[in-house]
């Protein structure tokens, strides 16, 4: 059971509305559409603290706690744990908010690795010091 008192780590990245073309037959949302939403959350994070284009390099893990249903809305945070060189580390949780409620509850967990990317697609330095860091 989710703390009540829990709230979201990380800074807001994206709000959405689960959709019936997101979800199987019973009306459960698709891991795979919520994984895709945490990725442009992560994404859009990494951008930011690049300052340039980044590409997913891994989904370290991916733990789904709760289902996410039809007409849910869907809040997703992220949150920069680490960064290296041309790297970074981005911890993102989803919360799911039924539209009948106020009651957020987390239905997921990931952690993906990017890499800043150059005009040219390859890896690039990261700079120190970037607005939005948090260099762990």
């Amino acid at each position: 059971m989710n703390d009540p008192t829990a709230m979201p780590r990380g800074e807001p990245a994206i709000r959405t509305i689960a959709m019936p073309a997101d979800a199987n037959p019973a009306g459960d949302i698709f891991g795979g559409w919520l994984m895709a939403q945490m990725d442009l959350a992560a994404g859009n994070v990494a951008a930011r603290r690049a300052r340039s284009r980044c590409a997913t390099v891994s989904v370290d893990r991916i733990t789904f706690l709760r289902p996410v249903f039809i007409g849910d809305e869907v809040s997703l945070h992220a949150e920069i744990v680490r960064v290296g060189r041309s790297s970074m580390t981005i911890e993102v949780e989803a919360w799911r908010r039924s539209r009948d409620g106020e009651e957020q509850v987390k239905v997921t967990d990931a952690s993906f690795v990017f890499v800043a990317l150059d005009q040219g697609g390859r890896p690039r330095v990261i700079s120190p010091g970037s607005p939005s860091s948090a260099d762990a």
